[in-house]
């Protein structure tokens, strides 16, 4: 049997690109060599080359996303995204590979665009009907007189750039004024829209949701709760071993089935592919999971939670990973 060739896709053009590394790297020590021949791929904003592990470069072909080795043209079977933030989680790829019909393991170009968006996507999802919390959207130079759109708002709230993961400018206020006009100039560095919004009181979860033999599955259910010293689970609490994760979670089976079905609507309404992960608060007093954000190309570094999900179900990571590949050749789009 000859081997499947996998571009692992990684690096980006925003400040998630270090995250990206890691997740890249993770993938690339547990795909399994017998099955698989693994190039990394690195989009940078000064060009996409295939790098080996002597940190050797050959640019990639744009024109059929190819390399040439020692004069032979290597095509890929497979585009393994791990590219957190632009182009990788937003479609530009997804576009750019469904062009050239190259299949991929994350959602499609459409899923990928609309879920990157925070305010569109809380839109989709409260459309059909799964719990979102209330939001206003600040645009940079369309955004004169937001403190009194603000005032529709119960605090506190959070204020985050639209765009993007892993929490990067997203801060928690308390009340209107000066503390509410830093949080909204910290966002705007990171995007030209900024979403304000209540902050939903509860428990916080994080589920992974993948589809494998055209099956939607559900992955252990991780609590996420952050150190007394953190005021929320920003980047720093993510990446930096300031919060605890618990997987799975010690919660009852009640809380558990009302967070794997939200979980699977979720995954059905926004037709993803892959694997995501999906943040819920779940309130106590209504007894309903509220979504925070979807993201469609989760983290797989050492600490990141899907990998904790997956071992905590008992499989290796690459067992897992295999899954998804497998997934994606069968439903190549063309």
């Amino acid at each position: 049997m000859s081997l499947i060739h996998i571009a692992l896709v990684t690096g980006g053009y925003s400040g998630e690109s270090v995250i990206s590394y890691r997740t890249a790297r993770t993938i690339q020590q547990q795909l399994d060599p017998a099955k698989y021949c693994t190039y990394w791929v690195d989009i940078t904003k000064e060009g996409w080359f295939y790098q080996d592990d002597a940190a050797n470069r050959w640019p990639i072909d744009k024109n059929d996303f190819s390399i040439t080795l020692s004069s032979k043209k290597i095509v890929f079977d497979v585009a393994f995204i791990a590219l957190h933030g632009t182009p990788g989680e937003d479609g530009k790829l997804q576009g750019y590979f469904d062009m050239l019909g190259i299949p991929y393991t994350s959602c499609n170009a459409l899923t990928s665009a609309v879920t990157f968006n925070k305010r569109v996507a809380t839109a989709v999802a409260g459309a059909a009907g799964i719990p979102v919390a209330k939001s206003i959207l600040l645009i940079r130079g369309e955004d004169v007189g937001w403190e009194k759109n603000v005032e529709s708002l119960q605090f506190p709230v959070f204020v985050k750039p639209n765009n993007g993961g892993s929490s990067i400018g997203m801060s928690k206020v308390d009340q209107p004024g000066e503390e509410l006009r830093k949080a909204v100039e910290k966002a705007f560095v990171e995007d030209a829209q900024v979403l304000i919004e209540e902050m939903i009181q509860g428990r916080e979860f994080t589920v992974g949701v993948f589809k494998a033999n055209g099956a939607i599955k559900v992955l252990p259910i991780t609590e996420v709760s952050v150190n007394a010293d953190m005021p929320f689970f920003d980047f720093e609490a993510k990446y930096q071993g300031k919060s605890t994760e618990t997987t799975p979670a010690a919660i009852s089976l009640d809380w558990a089935d009302r967070l794997a079905a939200m979980a699977k609507l979720v995954y059905q309404t926004f037709q993803c592919r892959g694997v995501v992960r999906i943040d819920f608060i779940y309130n106590e007093k209504e007894q309903r999971p509220y979504m925070l954000e979807l993201n469609s190309i989760p983290g797989q570094s050492e600490a990141s939670i899907i990998p904790q999900q997956v071992q905590s179900m008992g499989w290796a990571l690459g067992e897992f990973y295999d899954l998804l590949i497998q997934d994606c050749l069968i439903n190549k789009e063309g």
